[in-house]
């Protein structure tokens, strides 16, 4: 495994676009984006599973989020348009060599073992 390695957060006002990357083992089987606002519990926001190109995302980001990989760079991105103040947060990668859709789906932090580290992204009204 290697260490994933999460960037791209930042500071925009409401309405605005980031672009989160998030560098993989190479081996990946689904690879998903956890937020975690202060006080709040981590929430799994979207996922791409490896076999197949399937994307998962949360209620709250449909429509806005798109999460893509580009397998030749062993590299997920997060697509983070019409953002909203409730998106602020410290947003992480993390993966699993796991292919099974349910894992890849669901976004339980407990079955992600590989994290990187965090990157922060704060939305202004």
């Amino acid at each position: 495994q290697v260490q994933l390695v999460a960037s791209g957060g930042g500071s925009v006002q409401t309405g605005g676009s980031l672009r989160l990357t998030c560098g993989t083992s190479p081996d990946t089987g689904c690879v998903a984006w956890f937020r975690q606002a202060p006080g709040k519990e981590r929430e799994g926001v979207a996922s791409f599973r490896s076999a197949g190109g399937f994307e998962y995302y949360a209620d709250a980001v449909k429509g806005r989020f798109t999460v893509s990989r580009d397998s030749a760079k062993n590299t997920v991105y997060l697509e983070m348009n019409n953002l909203k103040p409730e998106d602020t947060a410290m947003y992480y990668c993390a993966e699993t060599r796991s292919i099974s859709a349910w894992t890849c789906s669901q976004m339980k932090r407990q079955d992600f073992p590989n994290w990187g580290q965090g990157t922060q992204v704060t939305v202004s009204s």
